[in-house]
Formats: C-alpha cells, structure tokens, sequence
C-alpha cells in the first residue's frame, strides 16, 4: 500500500489550460482562408511598377491595348533597320507602308473604341458636304484608367516621333524616305487630331447633359435656366 500511495502521490492533475489548447486550435483553424484573385493582384500599387506586364494585367483589354502599341513600334522599328536587314528599298517600302495602314485602321476602329470608348469618321451628306461624325461611350461606364493613359500616351508619342525621324531625314538628304515619313505623319497626326476632337466632343455632350438636367432639377424656374446656361458655356469654354 505504500508503493501505491507513494505512486499515487507522485502522478500531478493535467493542466487545464493545456488540455483546452487543442480547442483553441481547432477554433483558429476554422477562419475561412484568404484567396487572391486577380483583381485583387491587378489593384496592388507594385503593379504600377512592374513594367509591360504589369501594364497588361492592369488593362481592361489587353489584346487590344498590345496590338496598338505592336504595331506603331514595328513600323518605327522597320523603317529605322531597313537599311541594315535588306537592301530592298520597295520591300521595306512595302513593309512599313502596310504597317502603317493596319495601325491606322486598328487605333481608329478597335483601339479607341475599346480602349477609351471613342470612334469617328468623316461623312458625306446628299449636298456633297463633308462633316466630322462623334460617337463616344456612356460618361457612367468610365475607360479603364491604365488603357485610357496607354492609349493617349501612344496617340500623342508617335506623331512626334515621326515627325522627329521627318527632321533627320531632311538633314540627312534621304530624299527617298521621305514619302514614308509624310504618309506615316498624315497617318498618326489624323487619328490624334480625330480622338482629340472626340473625346472634347464626348466632355462638352457631357457637360450639356449635366447643365440641363442637374441644374435645371435643383433649382428650377428662371434661375434654374440662367444657372444651367451659365455652367454650360462656362464648361464649353473649358473643354472648346
């Protein structure tokens, strides 16, 4: 009896704290785990850093936003090496002349309508007068922010670019490769002078809607239309 007791004595109660930590665990394990999507990765700010592909994963419509740029830089790239890839002139003629259009027609047609919700065209009516004709998207679903920059920025980059490589052809006398560089220039300084006119159309219809109806709401009467027609052409002014 005294062994036992002895063996008895020397066994300690468990501690309670201890045999409630596996509960505590259980309990901690049971949060519903975080998962990161990819707009949650594309709204990180190190995105905004992280170069072309960060670009690209920001962007609403990459394809869209990769084919503008693609081929406004193939046909700097190739008029500027086409001296050392061949000496063909009517092939790099070719090649550069043909890039040109596929850009025209891809900023006019896709890139600004995707990008940054505006489009043109000349039209000409039954008197045979030719006019400008504006489309641009509803002002309540805004342009992605990185497309809307990425596509001016090219809109505006390029032309000057071209008109720089106009300058050096002038200096240098390469009579041959300026035809290149004038059709390249009517080509970019067409598109930017229609977006530009566009997007201050798509501002000043904006800006209408809001003198009109908001104004006109909150006041009403006499004073309501005067506010209204002062805000408009005070706004017109701006964006004219």
């Amino acid at each position: 009896m005294s062994t036992n007791s002895s063996l008895l004595q020397t066994i300690e109660p468990d501690d309670p704290s201890v045999a409630q930590a596996p509960s505590r665990n259980t309990v901690s394990n049971t949060r519903p785990a975080v998962v990161l999507t990819p707009n949650n990765l594309a709204s990180a700010p190190a995105d905004a850093e992280s170069g072309i592909a960060g670009i690209l994963r920001q962007s609403a419509h990459p394809a869209a936003l990769f084919c503008l740029y693609f081929f406004r830089t193939s046909a700097i790239a190739v008029y500027i090496l086409c001296g050392l890839l061949t000496n063909n002139y009517v092939l790099s003629t070719v090649v550069v002349v043909v890039l040109l259009a596929m850009d025209f027609w891809n900023c006019r047609n896709v890139a600004g309508r995707t990008l940054v919700g505006l489009r043109f065209w000349n039209q000409v009516d039954d008197d045979g007068e030719s006019y400008w004709v504006f489309e641009s998207r509803d002002p309540t679903r805004p342009a992605n922010p990185v497309d809307a920059k990425m596509f001016w920025i090219a809109l505006y980059v390029f032309p000057a670019l071209w008109l720089l490589l106009f300058i050096v052809s002038i200096l240098h006398f390469s009579l041959s490769f300026i035809p290149i560089v004038a059709l390249a220039l009517v080509f970019n300084f067409t598109n930017a002078v229609g977006f530009t006119y566009a997007d201050r159309d798509a501002k000043q219809r904006w800006a209408n809607s809001i003198a009109s109806s908001g104004w006109n709401m909150g006041m009403g009467g006499i004073g309501g239309q005067i506010l209204g027609s002062a805000m408009k052409n005070s706004v017109g002014r701006l964006f004219g």
